[in-house]
């Protein structure tokens, strides 16, 4: 299983690079490495915190009974964002040249905020045994409420880390014009916390009170 999930997730960052290369045109493109390191990176993390919890893997691995229609929908609509993410970047900045050329600091405050993002959203991961690819309660495991360490901050601080990972995207692959597919991924992704938040408080017991004791969802201090 640990050897599947290694494979998954490092051919699912070279796929997704590849396509940016496909509509860079080009291999001479260092915003398409940049992205390419960057995300191996991450990969990496992503491996090394969770390849000695099975159960873990398992749940972020398949799809389980009682997921939620509406979270399906909303999973598709962020991959084709994704999509047209890498899409314009790479017209944009690999091969007509829309947006003017980044300084470096703004490829390296990518890369900083895409690892920091991963980092809270791995650290969300380990500490909630309970951490789903899917909106579902997860009756046959016997769910409960995570409230330890990165969860008295805010109630999802998976999507936090996510938050911060798609608004890094654009600074990555030097694409003015792909701020628009990113933040496109950024609205789906708060509508999708809302969503959960709501379905958690209705139908996992005890997430009621927990969100009278850590008030904000997404942001610490704003939302």
């Amino acid at each position: 299983m640990k050897t599947r999930f290694f494979f998954k997730i490092v051919i699912t960052t070279l796929v997704n690079s590849i396509i940016l290369f496909i509509f860079a045109g080009r291999i001479d493109y260092f915003q398409g490495w940049i992205f390419l390191g960057t995300n191996l990176v991450t990969s990496l993390m992503t491996f090394a915190a969770t390849m000695n919890d099975s159960d873990l893997i398992k749940e972020r691995s398949t799809i389980g009974d009682g997921a939620k229609s509406w979270d399906k929908m909303i999973l598709g609509l962020s991959a084709i964002s994704y999509i047209a993410f890498l899409a314009v970047s790479g017209l944009d900045s690999g091969r007509f040249g829309w947006s003017r050329q980044f300084p470096v600091f703004i490829f390296i405050s990518g890369i900083i905020l895409t690892i920091a993002g991963q980092f809270i959203f791995l650290t969300a991961k380990r500490e909630n045994r309970f951490f789903s690819t899917v909106v579902r309660i997860q009756t046959e495991r016997g769910h409960k409420v995570c409230d330890t360490g990165v969860y008295r901050i805010v109630r999802h601080p998976g999507y936090c880390g996510m938050l911060l990972s798609l608004a890094a995207l654009p600074m990555l692959t030097g694409s003015v014009w792909s701020i628009i597919p990113a933040g496109i991924g950024i609205i789906l992704l708060i509508i999708r916390t809302w969503l959960e938040d709501e379905t958690l408080k209705k139908e996992l017991a005890g997430y009621a009170e927990y969100s009278l004791l850590t008030k904000h969802r997404l942001v610490p201090g704003i939302w």
